[in-house]
């Protein structure tokens, strides 16, 4: 029997992070210029304070619709409350939180510190390299 897959195997490592300050339309562009449906974002220590997606930039461009103006930042619009998983875990059990979760990626930490980043793709990939 062949081991499971971990998350370590297939979580992207080179991540592209932002900060709480950054403005708002300077990190959208970001997303939108990577193909990527959201950051992680770092305080100045490298402490993960939330994530930014794409929803949230969608909230933040209708709302500079409205006021004809982007000037807030990314702390305004990010998620605080983050799901995180350990580069140890599983590519089932990775899954399973995904399922039960609205998130598209989940940051990776290993001892303590952020390592990555593992969308559902990355998933899907792992699944169908090691049970196809």
């Amino acid at each position: 029997m062949t081991a499971i897959a971990l998350v370590s195997d297939y979580m992207t490592r080179d991540l592209i992070t932002l900060s709480p300050e950054t403005e708002i339309n300077h990190a959208m562009n970001l997303l939108l210029n990577n193909r990527i449906s959201g950051a992680p974002v770092l305080d100045a220590s490298g402490q993960l304070v939330g994530v930014l997606s794409k929803k949230d930039c969608l909230k933040a461009a209708l709302e500079a619709s409205y006021y004809r103006d982007w000037g807030r930042t990314v702390a305004s619009y990010m998620t605080t409350q983050v799901e995180t998983v350990e580069a140890g875990m599983d590519i089932l059990a990775v899954t399973e939180a995904f399922l039960k979760s609205h998130y598209r990626r989940f940051p990776v930490f290993e001892n303590g510190q952020l390592v990555g980043q593992i969308s559902r793709a990355d998933v899907l990939r792992a699944m169908n390299d090691n049970w196809s």
